[in-house]
């Protein structure tokens, strides 16, 4: 099923890449878990889902703060990435969203606005055979806020060189619609797989 488009003329397409292009946010949990588990920090599911669209060292911070814990940011960070990197080769894209990616190949401007790690998203979208289908990526680290502050949206649309009101975001969190409507952009709410 192709995932319908609200009515405009959209210069550009955003697209988040964890759950919205890539079937990734299993894996992204298997390897949260055996890494917090290492620390003794549990990381419930609907936490992991709830906490969507936010940065990988925002989730270990607020996890320290939570549980009265002291991990290392980068260690816990950088093992998570290790483990999440072994699960790769098992990535999927997301149902109903590659048709919308081929479309505007060499018709408009797209880009990847992602929490995660400029290598994370890359190696994601690398495994898909799609890192060159995307003219910008914005993730962790080009931006200070991260979802729902719009500021990364807004940074993707300024790359593009495309008007905020003129973007149609595709995302799949909550943060992440939210986002989008505080920058000024329709957006596209992509269902999980299998719940479409």
């Amino acid at each position: 099923m192709i995932l319908p488009l609200p009515p405009g003329d959209f210069r550009a397409y955003l697209f988040d890449c964890d759950g919205t292009i890539a079937d990734s946010m299993p894996l992204h949990y298997r390897a949260w878990k055996q890494a917090l588990d290492e620390w003794g920090c549990a990381f419930p599911e609907d936490l992991f889902y709830a906490w969507g669209g936010r940065t990988v060292a925002g989730i270990i911070a607020s996890l320290n703060q939570d549980q009265g814990l002291d991990m290392p940011v980068e260690v816990v960070a950088q093992r998570r990435e290790v483990l999440f990197r072994e699960l790769l080769p098992q990535v999927t894209v997301v149902p109903g969203v590659l048709p919308h990616i081929d479309d505007a190949c060499g018709r408009i401007p797209t880009a990847v606005v992602s929490g995660s790690t400029r290598d994370s998203v890359t190696a994601s979208l690398t495994a898909l055979g799609l890192v060159d289908r995307f003219d910008v990526l914005v993730c962790a680290g080009d931006y200070t806020r991260a979802k729902p502050d719009p500021e990364g949206f807004l940074k993707a649309a300024e790359h593009l060189g495309v008007p905020a009101q003129e973007c149609l975001v595709f995302e799949d969190t909550d943060l992440g619609i939210q986002a989008a409507t505080a920058a000024g952009m329709a957006s596209v709410r992509v269902p999980p797989p299998g719940r479409g």
